[in-house]
């Protein structure tokens, strides 16, 4: 079962554009090739300021991507970031929030499938009760007709 996955990753400020840009295209391969994801937003927020010195940056390009992928293979990725060296810092965790709201929503549409069939089947009920009131007062018009 694909679950939804939220990575968050920080690149040295230092690179080029060009080569953070890189990364970040490594990233998804990554994530698209080997741990089998789908990438449904990624999100580059650029260089920002660090809350504390970490190594010896002070500030780091984040990149952010959304994806859905199954639990066994997002391990994959972790490895992935331990042996890059312009990835300083990371985090990778699954979006609960976002799957119940998934969920909610399929219900809800189930829901509302539902009730349309509901409706329908009840709308063609009618019109069958109506067709067979109209057909008995036929037959007793008919009938009346015929005894006079």
């Amino acid at each position: 079962m694909e679950r939804i996955y939220e990575t968050m990753f920080i690149i040295d400020p230092t690179l080029e554009g060009e080569e953070r840009e890189n990364v970040v295209e490594n990233v998804k391969r990554i994530i698209s090739e080997r741990v089998g994801g789908k990438i449904e937003s990624v999100d580059r927020w650029g260089i920002r300021k660090l809350a504390f010195k970490v190594r010896r940056f002070t500030e780091g390009d984040y990149t952010v991507i959304l994806f859905r992928a199954s639990p066994e293979r997002v391990g994959t990725l972790e490895d992935f970031y331990h042996v890059t060296p312009q990835i300083f810092r990371w985090q990778t965790f699954r979006r609960v929030d976002l799957e119940k709201k998934e969920r909610k929503e399929a219900k809800r549409v189930e829901k509302a499938e539902d009730k349309e069939i509901q409706e329908s089947q009840e709308h063609e009920n009618r019109k069958r009760e109506e067709k067979r009131t109209w057909d008995r007062r036929r037959r007793r018009e008919i009938r009346g007709k015929s005894q006079r």
